[in-house]
This record gives structure tokens, sequence and C-alpha cells, in this order.
């Protein structure tokens, strides 16, 4: 029991003086050495250790060494770096000895150190201890210490061990694509010839076909063609060449008749502006458009009755206009013919007066000031001209290719330019609006960088690429850079 007890004692004295060594020895490694972290991180495929180690009053005896081991650690994995070795005159004679007998082999096999210093006091000096290495995953958050080795033995253990610092990984910050857009500079106009109409729905007494200017809704629908005629008239960049009387029929009653009505209510809107404007007669030309189906299916389409589907099924049969008829006033036992008599007929008989008219060529400044005032008078390609006397992507640049896609909605080239504009704000969603109204083999090479640069802006970067790679071979420098632009993606 005495043994036993003495052994014990022992045992926690030795335990007991192993602590206080341990102690003492980092009290004096506090004082004496110091690491501050200059740079841990991650950058690209490398990790970068750069560590300032200050020796403030270091002394060792000439066969001591103390080692400063740096270690890179996680919670279940670490690698030793390459140290740095203090070593007393002695213990440096003995290193260069042991290294000298290696062979090659063990030379290779061995971590070869960082820094070897010698002497036996360092007094205010600095290390720069700069070190790379490949990164590999595990590294992600892991912390570096520094591990004070004095004795020789390599056991982690007995280290004094100072904390240095965190590895930091680089922000993540995704590449912004940037679109190369080319527009297309439409074909100047050697003469502008424009034209514009206006529908009238007149009110004629039955078989009737003189005008009364104050029956019904004729004050207003004959107001809206003087408008139309007034405001030409008195744009001095305007010159009327000639009026369309188009005249419309409701399809009940026989052709003839109708065609009858139709040609004498055109004549008599010809007669009602004859008389307020003194145009000579060659400017007026009058045409039977004929009886309004295409009228009654946009009207059966807007009003939907019960009964709309029946007739247009009729309508879609190719039958004589006569057969077509009797089917309607058949239908259901004439109730539905007898309603479109009342609530549709009537809007069927459409007088179209159309103005044919030619708008002179603006130089640029002109054309400028008119993009403000009358922008319907300017052609295309003096849209263009005026879009780029501003900066690519600038509120008005942009603007102006807006304003002529409104303008020539069935323009292919107003409606690239158009998208173009729209991709340099990246907004797609309206630039796609704009590509849907083009034939993508009118302008191949445009459409596919347009549509190449739209897809990049989604993020669907496999079939920008198609798309572009098509452009770039029919000739589009852009393309070539938006491939580029996807590259720095990746």
């Amino acid at each position: 029991m005495k043994k036993n007890t003495i052994l014990l004692l022992v045992a926690f004295a030795a335990l007991w003086g192993n602590v206080y060594l341990v102690a003492a020895q980092e009290s004096v490694l506090k004082e004496q050495i110091s690491v501050t972290p200059l740079r841990l991180e991650q950058s690209g495929d490398s990790l970068y250790i750069d560590l300032e180690i200050v020796l403030r009053d270091v002394k060792i005896k000439s066969a001591q060494a103390i080692d400063l081991i740096p270690v890179l650690l996680t919670a279940d994995r670490s690698m030793t770096l390459p140290l740095v070795s203090l070593k007393g005159n002695n213990e440096y004679a003995y290193y260069k000895r042991k290294t000298s007998l290696m062979t090659p082999g063990e030379k290779q096999a061995r971590t070869a150190p960082y820094a070897i210093e010698k002497g036996k006091q360092w007094t205010n000096n600095t290390l720069h201890y700069q070190y790379s290495l490949p990164y590999e995953e595990w590294m992600a958050g892991a912390s570096v210490e520094m591990r004070y080795d004095d004795c020789g033995c390599g056991e982690t253990a007995t280290m004094y061990t100072q904390p240095v610092g965190q590895i930091v990984l680089p922000r993540k910050v995704e590449y912004q694509v940037v679109p190369h857009l080319a527009y297309i500079q439409p074909e100047a106009e050697a003469v502008k010839r424009r034209e514009v109409q206006v529908e009238a729905f007149l009110d004629f007494a039955v078989n009737k076909t003189n005008i009364r200017p104050d029956y019904m809704n004729n004050p207003r629908e004959l107001d809206k063609i003087r408008q139309m005629i007034d405001g030409l008239q008195n744009d001095e960049s305007i010159t009327i060449n000639g009026l369309d009387i188009i005249g419309y029929a409701s399809p009940e009653g026989s052709l003839a008749n109708n065609k009858r009505l139709s040609e004498g209510r055109a004549k008599a809107l010809r007669d009602y502006l004859a008389s307020r404007y003194d145009f000579s007669s060659e400017y007026y030309n009058i045409v039977f458009g004929g009886e309004n189906w295409d009228g009654l299916i946009a009207a059966l389409d807007i009003a939907k009755p019960d009964y709309g589907s029946q007739v247009i099924g009729i309508l879609a049969n190719d039958e004589s206009e006569a057969v077509r008829k009797q089917k309607i006033k058949a239908l259901r036992g004439g109730q539905p013919y007898r309603q479109m008599l009342q609530d549709i007929y009537p809007a069927l008989r459409v007088a179209v007066c159309k103005v044919n008219f030619e708008v002179k060529n603006f130089d640029l400044n002109e054309a400028k000031e008119m993009i403000r005032l009358r922008p319907q008078n300017l052609s295309l390609n003096e849209m263009f001209l005026v879009a780029n006397t501003y900066p690519k992507g600038s509120p008005q640049f942009i603007e102006v290719f807006e304003t002529a896609a409104r303008l020539y909605p069935g323009s292919e080239v107003a409606n690239l330019n158009a998208a173009a504009s729209s991709l340099s704000e990246n907004d797609v969603e309206t630039a796609a609006n704009y590509l849907s109204k083009v034939e993508p083999q009118t302008y191949p090479a445009a459409y596919n960088n347009l549509m190449g640069a739209l897809y990049m802006l989604r993020k669907e970067y496999e079939t920008a690429e198609r798309y572009l790679k098509i452009a770039q071979t029919g000739g589009v420098e852009e393309a070539g850079f938006n491939l580029q632009e996807i590259e720095k993606t990746k």
C-alpha cells in the first residue's frame, strides 16, 4: 500500500513538473517571439502564407535549437509546413554533418526547412516567412498556428502553440457579362412616301347616299377626317398627293345594291370634302371595298355572342356569298340575323379616307429637332443617324430606337435595333418581344448575335454559344466578343 502511494506521488510530481515547465516555456516564448499574419488567403489555385516573425531577445546555448513550425489545420486534418530553425553553433554544425551524409533519396524524401538561422542571440530581429502551396478543398476555413519545439523531441504535447490566424477565402463575385451589340443602318429613302387613314362610321338614311353633316353620329365622324387632313395640310414638310375614299357595305341584300350604295356614299364623302378643301378633282379616287365580311368576323370576335362561332363557321366554308347569306339568315330561325342587323351591321357600313403624301428629307440637325416634335415624319435611316449622335446605351440613344419600333412596327430592322437597345439595358423580356417580330432568315447574322446576347444575359450559356457561333460565321464581329464574355464567366 505504501509502495503504490509512493509511486503515485512520484508520477504526480513528474506530471506537475512537466506542466510547470510547459507553462514556464510558454511564458518565456510569449515574451521573446511574436508572429503576425500578413497574408493568409487562397487566390486561384494556390494558398499563400505570409508571416512576420519578430525575435525580441532570444538566447540559446551552443548545443540547443528552437524550431518554429507553422501548421495548417482543420477539425479533422492538418499539414505541417516547412519550419524555421534557430540553432546554436554546435547544433548547426551537427545539422550540416547530418545532411551532408544523406543519400539523394533521403534528401528528396525529407521536408526541407524554410530557413536555418545560426547564432546564439537574436535581438529585435524580423524574419519574413513567405510560402505558397497548391490549394485543396479541405483547406477552406483552415487556421494557421505556430508550434515551438525547443527540445528537439518533436512531441506536439510538449510544444507551446500560438494561434496565428484563419485562412481567408476570396469572396465569390460572379462575372457580369457585357453584351456586345450590332445595329443595322436602314436604307435611305430617296422619296418618303406615306399614307394615313381614318375610318368614318357615317349614318345614312335607309337607301340614301347623301351625307347629312348633322345627322346622328356624323358630326363626330366627319370631324375625325377633317382633323387628319388639317394636320397634314398644316405641316410644311408634307405634300399631299391624293385621297382614296373607300366605301364598305354591310353584307345584307344583293351585292349589286350594296355596291351602288357603297360607291354612292363614298362619292358623297368626296363631295363633302371637296366643298371644304381646294384639292383638284383628280386628287380623289373612289373605291368599292366590297361587303364587309372581315369586319363582321372581327365584330363577332369582340362581342362574342353565343351564336358567334356558328356564324364564323358558315363564313369559313368555301361557298358563294349568296349561299352564306341564306345560311346566316336561317340560323336558329333567323334570331341571330335579326340581332346582327340591329347591333352589328350598321357599324360595317364604313367609309375609309386614306391620304397619300410625301415627307421632305431632313438633314441631321433638322432630324434631331423633328424627333422631338413630329417623329412620324422621319424615316428609319434618319432616326438611326439621330440615335448615333448620342452615346451608345444612353437614355436618348435607346429612346430613339424604341420610337422607331413604335412608329414602324412591321419593320424588321426597327425591331432588331430596338431589341439591341433593350439588351444594352439588360432588359431581356422587352428584347425578346421585339425579336419575336423578326423573321430569323431576313437578317440571320444580326438576329443570331442578338439571340446569343439574350441567352447570355439569361445565363443559358450553351444556347447562347450556338447562336453566337452562327453569327460569328456570318461575319458579325460582336459575336466573337460575346463568346469571349462567356469564356470569362467560366
